[in-house]
């Protein structure tokens, strides 16, 4: 399992029974779906569980976009020692409720859909072409089957969204 510290800073978060469970869950799925098998062991993340205008900063200051998104990624350069800090991943609740209701899908569902995206982000996988999209919503699809959670990719409108997230 991988050492997921997850920081609370919007409380709306809380609307979610045991939201840092949840995501930890989300996280280990993820590894679990890897090809390579990887235990994460020796992986460590911080996810922020913060609100729109939180992200909206970040994404500006980081992204040079002056908007809030749902997922952002901050990948950590390799360091020695143990546990490796993969870097950060920060999700914004406004966007991930609004975005699961669109979606006909629960906040929890897309949350977990969210923590793992971001988390394939920081072990350095993109969705920047079609080939590339196509490995890390394999890897997505999996570890969302392990939680559960069905294919977020089945409609075509939710593949072309896939192309613009970041």
């Amino acid at each position: 399992m991988i050492a997921l510290e997850v920081e609370i800073e919007a409380e709306s978060w809380n609307v979610l029974s045991d939201v840092e469970a949840l995501c930890s869950r989300a996280a280990t799925a993820a590894l679990a779906a890897l090809p390579d098998g990887r235990s994460g062991d020796d992986l460590a993340a911080t996810l922020l569980l913060a609100d729109d205008a939180a992200v909206r900063e970040l994404n500006r200051a980081w992204r040079d976009q002056d908007k809030p998104t749902n997922v952002l990624s901050f990948p950590a350069p390799p360091l020695p020692g143990s546990p490796r800090h993969l870097g950060d991943i920060a999700l914004a609740y406004e966007t991930v409720a609004r975005e699961a209701e669109a979606d006909g899908k629960s906040v929890a569902d897309h949350a977990s859909h969210l923590v793992v995206h971001g988390l394939l982000h920081l072990l350095g996988h993109d969705h920047g072409n079609d080939r590339e999209a196509e490995i890390m919503e394999g890897i997505e699809i999996a570890a969302l089957a392990r939680l559960g959670i069905p294919d977020p990719y089945r409609s075509g409108a939710a593949v072309e969204d896939r192309r613009a997230a970041p």
